[in-house]
């Protein structure tokens, strides 16, 4: 098993849970992150100068099987993908076990 942590942006995070779920990925957690890029330059909206270095965005934790790795991580790169700095980054990490709760099921079984 494999744990997927993926920082996207939070404007494309509709895109990435629908693209996802259409892969059968039914079941992620989320939180909102906030993250200092190497991007130092500020942005100018309306006159009103904003500073880039810390980040709003959005941190995805899924653990899928070995074998829905690749599928998972391209549907990630596919719909988070925009083209400009700051897209985001995604991680992959071995997971040891997994368990179920409600029904003390391990492995596998424990994660779908």
């Amino acid at each position: 098993m494999k744990q997927i942590e993926a920082i996207i942006r939070k404007s494309k995070f509709d895109d990435v849970k629908e693209a996802l779920h259409q892969i059968e990925v039914n079941f992620f957690s989320y939180w909102d992150v906030t993250g200092v890029g190497n991007e130092k330059q500020g942005h100018v909206y309306r006159g009103i100068s904003y500073s880039t270095s810390d980040i709003q965005r959005r941190y995805l934790s899924i653990v899928v099987s070995n074998d829905f790795l690749d599928r998972t991580v391209q549907t990630i790169l596919d719909s988070a993908y925009t083209g400009n700095v700051g897209d985001g980054k995604i991680f992959v990490s071995e997971i040891v076990e997994a368990y179920r709760i409600r029904t003390k099921e391990n492995g596998h079984a424990g994660i779908n």
